[in-house]
């Protein structure tokens, strides 16, 4: 098993125009670093996983089923599997998602 992964090894992804994201894989659980260029928006979705958000720059518009939060740098929030959520980046953001159990469309 590979304990240490560096940034190059990591698979990167471009769900919408705007949004790019890197992933690491455990057994149970898969984290997401993502970066936003202002005013991206990602479309309403749910998926079956648990989800933790955590801004760590920048600002982010998260709705979640149906209610409208500001994110800023060090707010997280949580979002039960299969709730409806979209996002709009207000500004140039980065954003650490992690989900359980393992996103395996993100391998």
């Amino acid at each position: 098993m590979q304990y240490k992964k560096s940034a190059r090894d990591m698979n990167r992804k471009r769900p919408v125009e705007g949004l790019e994201g890197s992933f690491v894989h455990g057994t149970n659980l898969t984290v997401a670093n993502w970066t936003f260029v202002a005013g991206t928006e990602l479309p309403e979705h749910s998926h079956p996983h648990e989800q933790i958000v955590l801004v760590t720059e920048g600002e982010l518009e998260l709705t979640v089923d149906g209610e409208t939060y500001r994110l800023t740098s060090g707010d997280a929030a949580t979002i039960p599997g299969d709730v409806p959520h979209s996002g709009k980046a207000i500004t140039v953001c980065r954003v650490i998602d992690a989900f359980h159990p393992v996103r395996e469309d993100l391998r």
